[in-house]
């Protein structure tokens, strides 16, 4: 498994329609960072004026990412046309299916840092093509889309959980992402209801190592970063074994039991769980004023 690199500024990631400008900074405010969305969350007829929005929103880039549309819609290329003017230079491919796909975003916007969301069979099965290529700094799945692409209707079972295929195609992207050392991202928990079925989602997903979890609606980020966030047990642990580490070589023991490099790499993924989640985000500064406030059950973009 090769180092990562790119990271998110934290385990939890806000969806919010790009047509819906009144949005940004309240979700910016309350996530980690931000996905304005041109592809499925922003109506067809709005997407002109919402690639305006984007640009004269004034939030950080560092805690933006744009989703853009899949290279074969006749939008692809407006929408990185849009995104050349502009600070913003994470950008998340919808329906990325292959190398060629990457680089047909690249080349129109160069320096571009990818996140391939894979979220169709033939996406799937090309999940390590995509993940090795070099503009590519994390991967993203999508059950939704890959439930249709199969024929199918639901990609959930009645108590919640994915059915076979969609935790095949979780799994295959993520250690896709792992082994180009590249960061994975779980896909959104759509039963804005069931923060308890989403809990059990997020817990799981830090237990992984998943770097975040997406959301679609702003009080599933409490939760997310709750279930990514250590246990003062853990995060104490984690550092007395790296302090450890630092004067010990290979296997030796600690504290009554022997470790090795796995545990090292596991005490560094608390580390940095807990580094992440250490500290709220605070609301950024922005150039324009918004003038609505979205209520408490408005919800971002779904998958």
């Amino acid at each position: 498994m090769k180092t990562q690199q790119w990271l998110p500024t934290g385990p939890a990631i806000l969806f919010a329609p790009a047509d819906r400008p009144e949005r940004f900074a309240k979700a910016a405010a309350r996530a980690d960072m931000v996905v304005l969305d041109l592809e499925d969350g922003c109506q067809p007829g709005n997407r002109e004026p919402a690639r305006a929005n984007i640009a004269a929103c004034g939030l950080d880039p560092q805690r933006v990412i744009v989703r853009v549309n899949p290279v074969d819609s006749p939008d692809f290329r407006l929408d990185v046309e849009a995104l050349a003017s502009t600070a913003f230079t994470q950008v998340m491919l919808a329906k990325a299916e292959g190398k060629a796909d990457i680089d047909r975003l690249t080349q129109a916007l160069p320096g571009a840092q990818v996140i391939a969301l894979v979220e169709t069979p033939r996406g799937v099965i090309s999940a390590a093509e995509i993940a090795s290529h070099d503009a590519v700094v994390a991967m993203f799945w999508g059950a939704e889309d890959l439930t249709a692409g199969l024929g199918g209707s639901s990609s959930r079972r009645a108590d919640g959980t994915y059915r076979d295929v969609p935790r095949l195609a979780r799994a295959s992207v993520q250690i896709a992402a792992a082994a180009s050392g590249k960061a994975a991202l779980d896909s959104v928990y759509v039963d804005i209801a069931d923060l308890e079925g989403l809990r059990a989602e997020a817990a799981d997903a830090a237990a992984l190592g998943y770097a975040g979890t997406v959301c679609i609606h702003p009080t599933q980020v409490r939760v997310i970063r709750e279930e990514y966030r250590p246990s003062p047990e853990e995060a104490d642990w984690a550092r007395r074994l790296l302090e450890a580490a630092e004067t010990n070589r290979g296997a030796f023991a600690f504290e009554g039991s022997m470790v090795d490099e796995p545990l090292f790499r596991q005490a560094q993924a608390i580390a940095r769980r807990a580094a992440a989640t250490a500290t709220e985000t605070t609301a950024p500064k922005v150039n324009t004023p918004n003038t609505t406030t979205p209520s408490s059950d408005e919800k971002g973009s779904e998958q």
